[in-house]
C-alpha cells in the first residue's frame, strides 16, 4: 500500500517519516484498544477453551495489527503461536485445509523430539526411532491414520497436545487472518469451513487446549453461524470500531515525540486529522504520512511548514483507496449506493425499507423497488461494498464510502438526478 520512507534532512538532521499506512503495518504507536487487550487477555486464561476469538471490524480498523500485538502476549503467557493468513486456495479442499492446519502446527513443535508409533498390519505397530515432530513426522501420521480427513487431523492433533504439555505450555493458539475467505462448497462435496469448526470443538471437548483466533471482515461471524450453529457458543467476539478522539490524538502526536524532530501537529491540525479520519487508523496513518512529507519538504525549501492540504490528500486517497473498489460497481448499482449514503444512519446500518422510503430514491427516474434493491445489494455484497449482517440490515463494506461518495458528486454530476 504504501512506499518504503526515506530520510529527509531537514536543517542537517535526518529524519525518517514514522507513519505507515500499509496493509497490516505496525504503526509507530498503537493507540487505544485497550479494552480488547484485556478481553484477549482473559481469553488466555482460561484452563479449559470455553471460547475462541474472532477478531471483526471493516477494512482499515487494525485487525492484523491487533492480532500482531496479541501474539507476544501469548507466548509470555505461555502459548505457543502458530499461523497464517487464510487465502482462498486453503478453502478449496478439506486436504488443502489439512495441509494448511499440518504446515502452521509443525512451526512450533519441530523443536520437540518424540517416537512416533505407526500402525502395521494386523494388531502391531512400529516404532521409530526419537526424530523431531516436524511437518515431515506429521504427515506421516496423518496418512498412516484411517478415516476421514476429520478422524486423520483429530489424531494427529492429540497425539501432539502430551507433548505440548510435557514441554511446559499452556497449549496452541491457531491465529488465522483474513479468515472471512473460509467456506463449505457443498456442490463440491468439500465443507472446510466445517471441519475446522468440528475439529477444534472436538478437541476442546476433549480438555486439549488448542484455541482459534480469527480475524476477518464483518461477514466471518455469519459464515461461522451458517456452517454450524454452535459457533454462536463457542466464539467470544470483539468488533473492532474507530478510535476515539483522545486515542487519535495519540496516533498523530506520539511517533513525532523525539529529539530533534522539527514537525508538530498543533491542535487545529489534529483537529482537521480526525474530522478527515473520523478515527480510522489507516487513515490516519495516511493522513498524516502526508502531512508530515509536505511539511518537511516545505522546511527543506526554508519554508514555513503550509497548513494541512486537504483537498489534496483526500483526492490521492480517493485514487489510492476507493477508486478500484468504486470501480467494481456498475451505474446502476452507485445510483443505490448513492441513495444508501444520503441517509442519516448510512454510516451504521440501514435497511432495504429505508432506502426504498428514502426521499432520494424517489428522486430517481426508476426509483428502486424493493425486489430489485435486495437483489442490487445481494451484488454489492459479491463485490465487497457493502455487507449484511444476521439481523438483515446491510452497512458499507469500506470505511468513510459515504464520504467518498459524496465527494464524487461534487466533481463529476453521473447520476440524472443531478
Amino acid at each position: 500500500m504504501s512506499k518504503r520512507s526515506k530520510p529527509k534532512s531537514v536543517n542537517n538532521i535526518t529524519i525518517k517519516n514514522p507513519f505507515r499506512p500499509g496493509a497490516g503495518h505496525m504503526p509507530p504507536y498503537l493507540a487505544g484498544r485497550e479494552h480488547e487487550t484485556k478481553e484477549f487477555q482473559q481469553l488466555l486464561e482460561q484452563d479449559t477453551i470455553l471460547k475462541n476469538l474472532v477478531l471483526t471490524g471493516l477494512r482499515g480498523l487494525g485487525k492484523t495489527v491487533l492480532l500482531e500485538r496479541f501474539k507476544p502476549m501469548a507466548i509470555q503467557a505461555g502459548w505457543l503461536w502458530a499461523g497464517t493468513d487464510l487465502s482462498e486456495s486453503t478453502s478449496i479442499t478439506e486436504d488443502n485445509l489439512a495441509t494448511r492446519l499440518l504446515t502452521d502446527i509443525s512451526v512450533v513443535t519441530s523443536s520437540l523430539v518424540v517416537v512416533v508409533k505407526h500402525p502395521k498390519a494386523g494388531f502391531s505397530v512400529v516404532e521409530d526411532a526419537p526424530a523431531p515432530l516436524n511437518y515431515r513426522a506429521l504427515k506421516s501420521l496423518y496418512d498412516s491414520t484411517p478415516g476421514l480427513v476429520l478422524d486423520k487431523l483429530k489424531s494427529v492433533l492429540e497425539f501432539v497436545w502430551p507433548e505440548v504439555q510435557a514441554s511446559g505450555r499452556r497449549g496452541i493458539i491457531f491465529a488465522y487472518d483474513e479468515a472471512q475467505n473460509m467456506a463449505d462448497h457443498k456442490a463440491k462435496d468439500q465443507y472446510p469451513l466445517s471441519l475446522l469448526l468440528d475439529l477444534f470443538q472436538s478437541l476442546q471437548r476433549k480438555g486439549i487446549c488448542f484455541m482459534l483466533a480469527l480475524t476477518g471482515l464483518p461477514t466471518l461471524f455469519p459464515k461461522l453461524v451458517e456452517a454450524r450453529t454452535f459457533s454462536e457458543r463457542m466464539f467470544h467476539i470483539v468488533f473492532l470500531e474507530p478510535l476515539k478522539h483522545d486515542e487519535t490524538v495519540e496516533a498523530v502526536r506520539e511517533p513525532i515525540k523525539k529529539q530533534g524532530c522539527p514537525v508538530h501537529f498543533s491542535d487545529e491540525s489534529v483537529k482537521t486529522i480526525w474530522n478527515v479520519t473520523h478515527g480510522y487508523p489507516y487513515f490516519v496513518q495516511y493522513v498524516c504520512r502526508e502531512v508530515f512529507d509536505v511539511w518537511v519538504q516545505a522546511l527543506n525549501a526554508g519554508k514555513k511548514p503550509p497548513g494541512i492540504p486537504v483537498a489534496e490528500i483526500m483526492r490521492k486517497l480517493d485514487a489510492d483507496f476507493f477508486a478500484g473498489r468504486w470501480a467494481r460497481a456498475r451505474d446502476r448499482q452507485r445510483e443505490l449506493l448513492w441513495v444508501a449514503c444520503t441517509l442519516p444512519n448510512c454510516d451504521s446500518e440501514f435497511t432495504v425499507q429505508e432506502l426504498v422510503e428514502n426521499e432520494a430514491n424517489k428522486m430517481l427516474p426508476k426509483p428502486f423497488s424493493s425486489s430489485y434493491a435486495n437483489q442490487m445489494l445481494a451484488s454489492l455484497c459479491d463485490a465487497g461494498l457493502v455487507y449484511k449482517n444476521r439481523h438483515g440490515k446491510y452497512s458499507f463494506a469500506v470505511p468513510l464510502l459515504a464520504d467518498f461518495i459524496r465527494r464524487q458528486l461534487e466533481v463529476s454530476n453521473t447520476l440524472v438526478t443531478q
